[in-house]
């Protein structure tokens, strides 16, 4: 799933008409950065959700796609506006299988391997979500969450790192006792990402493991103006998506 629902408000004015994942990056539409490492790494079915503008986003990708299969979660749509990230997932699920892939839209990490071998890793584990953090942005001094000796993310440590936005979760993770929204969020109710993979974590059920490749978060408009200056990255898979 490509989480691509946000306003992008830190990004305006250039999300007054344009959603932000299909602001250019490296010559491309930011969101298909996302679309062309899940591709490489052998995903064939995405789904992606929208709010803000979405109706310019699966026009501009469609759903019978020559890569990939692109089924929509329209938030805007049905709703009025985005359901927040733990939100928008439970939105999701009836379109997403046990264990999926989340990764946000506005993320830029073109050398990052979506892996089978990472999915077939984290299903032995038998936990509910692996996260992927990387060295602290001057964004995000100080971190999100920690990483144990033994790889469990932890919500309290002495140094913590910055979620990268990517990670491998377990639909069980989105239902009680982690997330009281119901199956399917019909009534669409808001919900935040965070205090779901905290209450997961205080039962040892999260995994980490530090990402140190090229990593943004094109958030504000002077990110995306340092991203565009840097030599533009080789990435496998399709030119156009």
């Amino acid at each position: 799933m490509i989480l691509a629902a946000g306003r992008g408000e830190r990004m305006r004015p250039l999300t007054d008409t344009t959603p932000k994942p299909l602001l250019k990056v490296q010559g491309r539409p930011l969101l298909q950065w996302a679309i062309q490492g899940l591709y490489t790494g052998g995903v064939r079915q995405i789904v992606i959700n929208t709010a803000w503008l979405g109706d310019q986003i699966s026009s501009h990708f469609g759903s019978n796609h020559r890569y990939a299969s692109l089924a929509y979660s329209h938030e805007g749509r049905d709703f009025g506006e985005a359901l927040e990230t733990a939100g928008g997932i439970v939105r999701a699920l009836p379109l997403l299988g046990e264990v999926f892939w989340v990764v946000a839209g506005d993320m830029f990490a073109p050398g990052f391997v979506f892996s089978k071998t990472a999915v077939d890793r984290f299903v032995a584990s038998k936990r509910l979500a692996h996260l992927w953090l990387v060295p602290n942005p001057p964004h995000n001094p100080k971190g999100d969450f920690g990483i144990s000796p033994d790889g469990l993310a932890l919500g309290d440590a002495p140094r913590k790192f910055t979620f990268s936005t990517i990670g491998l979760y377990r639909s069980a993770l989105f239902t009680s006792p982690y997330c009281d929204v119901a199956p399917g969020n019909p009534s669409g109710i808001k919900a935040p990402l965070a205090p779901v993979l905290r209450a997961a974590m205080a039962e040892g059920l999260v995994s980490a493991e530090l990402y140190e490749g090229d990593w943004a978060d094109v958030g504000t408009p002077e990110r995306l103006v340092a991203v565009n200056k840097r030599k533009r990255p080789a990435q496998g898979g399709p030119d156009s998506v």
